[in-house]
């Protein structure tokens, strides 16, 4: 683990070098809550009114924390990298190194949200302050035991994502399945909770892994309860599992078929 650790360093540093260029990304994160704060704010016409469960400022710091979590997991490190290793012919040469590529991969990843989750935090958490207010009901408990979903949120997105583009070892281009499951989580899940969406396909929603992305550990800091708390990370758990295992399968599978038809 030596060596993922050294990998996980040396981008963590080099990520810190470019800050201020990530925090870039705060005019667009801005953007995005600004418009829905208008939104919600529209829809919510009575005080204390609750819309599906939520009230307006559980609304909004849900999006504030789904947008957070959309905006520090973003990256080509598991998407264009690992497709043009593939379609470039540089796994051939990848393949020989003393590491595991997809842990190698995913430390890399990990390097780069370890700096922009933080970023992106503290930004929410002043743009909701000033914006919105302070969040009721938030309790320190809450924050302390969400913040491993949120870290385990990312890592499950960004194994997903890595399978997608594992793909390219039989397709010529992942980038189509990239974009539907982008706009999947984008759109359930993060604009809009699932309570939102019709009850029969709320069940269907929570057996897939937009479950455990962004709506549950959002879902934690607006509305703790000890048993959802349970079941989300219990649901985070068994998709990990999963998901490794299948990443590891297919990259298997893909190198296989390199060294049969000669890399």
């Amino acid at each position: 683990m030596k060596k993922y650790a050294v990998i996980y360093r040396a981008v963590w540093i080099e990520n810190l070098q470019y800050a201020a260029q990530i925090a870039a990304g705060y005019i667009s994160y801005f953007i995005f809550i600004f418009v829905l704060i208008k939104l919600w704010s529209a829809m919510y016409t009575v005080p204390g009114e609750r819309i599906y469960g939520y009230t307006k400022e559980q609304m909004i710091w849900y999006v504030m924390m789904t947008e957070m979590v959309w905006f520090a997991a973003g990256s080509a490190t598991v998407t264009r990298e690992v497709s043009d290793d593939i379609r470039g012919g540089n796994i051939a040469y990848l393949l020989n190194k003393p590491y595991h590529y997809t842990l190698y991969i995913l430390a890399k990843y990990t390097g780069e949200w370890n700096i922009r989750l933080p970023m992106y935090a503290g930004f929410a958490v002043v743009l909701g302050v000033g914006m919105v207010g302070r969040l009721p009901g938030l309790r320190i408990q809450a924050l302390v035991l969400a913040l491993p979903c949120f870290c385990l949120g990312i890592m499950i997105h960004a194994v997903y994502k890595l399978c997608i583009s594992l793909l390219s070892f039989w397709i010529e281009d992942s980038n189509p399945f990239q974009w539907l499951y982008d706009k999947a989580i984008l759109i359930v899940g993060t604009l809009f909770p699932i309570e939102i969406f019709p009850a029969a396909l709320q069940p269907v929603i929570k057996l897939t892994p937009i479950y455990t992305v962004c709506y549950g550990p959002a879902k934690l800091i607006v509305d703790f309860h000890m048993e959802k708390y349970l079941e989300i990370l219990l649901a985070q758990a068994v998709y990990l599992a999963v998901g490794l295992g299948l990443m590891f399968l297919m990259y298997a599978k893909g190198a296989k078929k390199l060294y049969v038809n000669g890399g």
